[in-house]
């Protein structure tokens, strides 16, 4: 039976909030989860945020909920830990030999750069920042952050977001880049899976944040904005396509975005429970400006 591709689509009005933001105002954000079920838990990484000037992305909490909702924090890892400007979205995976893995979004200091660091840990709150490796570096001409991480069919599968760097006014351009690796650590690029449309709601950058093999290919969700002035505040589409390389975007407008601010509905996250069902986590834009992370039960 196919997949209905807007099966998971986030509805606010059934959501709660998981994670509120430390403060009240436009840049004060929690959000960019990555979420795994495990052990009877839920377990989920997410960005901390500031205003620009005041910090911008300054933690990632790892912190575990029994019902998906409520959660108890793990341990915080801040900026200066990873010796970045920002953190942006983590990815937290567990490996085939049960071992867990938290990717973080590193900006580089005094440049428009992000690269990607992984650290390893036996359990989700032994992760230190002391044994970090830089798994994706980037380059001179290109940013590379937020990756979703998905091992299928032997491997390790990536979509990352990757940002042009050759004129720093338009470094907020971006789109989605595969790779796979097979130990999650080396990984080899397979070009780009997903960029924006000329003229569309989605024509300055497409950011893929959530991915679902299919029995006829690919089916993912990803974050859209038509201009600059939309950075922040992205909503969220979907694409398919047979190859993981290679992805089509449906419709022409989004397929779900906040009523409040500027719209922010963004880093959509799936989460398959043991019992049966899908928990969706997403960041949302509140009346204030700030966000939050929300949930929703799928069933």
């Amino acid at each position: 039976m196919p997949i209905d591709e807007n099966a998971w689509l986030p509805d606010p009005e059934r959501s709660l909030a998981a994670v509120v933001p430390p403060g009240s105002g436009p840049g004060h954000w929690a959000g960019a989860p990555s979420a795994v079920a495990a052990d009877g838990w839920i377990h989920l990484a997410y960005r901390l945020r500031r205003p620009v000037g005041e910090g911008r992305g300054h933690a990632v909490v790892v912190a575990r909920s029994r019902d998906g909702v409520r959660f108890e924090s793990l341990l915080t890892i801040i900026r200066e830990e990873m010796d970045a400007e920002s953190l942006e979205r983590p990815s937290l995976v567990r490996t085939p030999e049960g071992r867990w893995r938290l990717y973080l979004s590193c900006a580089t200091h005094g440049t428009k750069h992000w690269r990607i660091e992984a650290l390893e840990a036996g359990d989700p709150a032994g992760f230190d920042s002391r044994s970090r490796t830089t798994v994706l570096p980037g380059d001179p001409k290109t940013g590379v952050k937020d990756p979703v991480i998905v091992w299928r069919g032997g491997m390790w599968h990536l979509w990352a977001s990757c940002h042009p760097l050759a004129d720093p006014g338009e470094a907020d351009q971006m789109t989605t880049c595969y790779a796979t690796s097979a130990d999650g650590l080396s990984w080899a690029w397979h070009g780009t899976a997903l960029s924006g449309r000329p003229g569309s709601w989605d024509a300055r950058g497409t950011r893929v944040s959530a991915v679902r093999f299919t029995g006829g290919g690919v089916l993912a969700y990803y974050d859209g904005r038509a201009s600059a002035a939309e950075n922040y505040e992205e909503r969220t589409g979907v694409a398919v396509g047979v190859d993981p390389a290679a992805l089509t975007p449906l419709g022409d407008v989004p397929a779900a975005a906040s009523p409040h601010a500027g719209g922010g509905l963004r880093y959509l996250d799936l989460v398959d429970l043991p019992g049966g069902g899908v928990r969706l986590y997403y960041e949302y834009a509140r009346p204030d400006g700030a966000h939050e992370l929300r949930t929703e039960l799928r069933v």
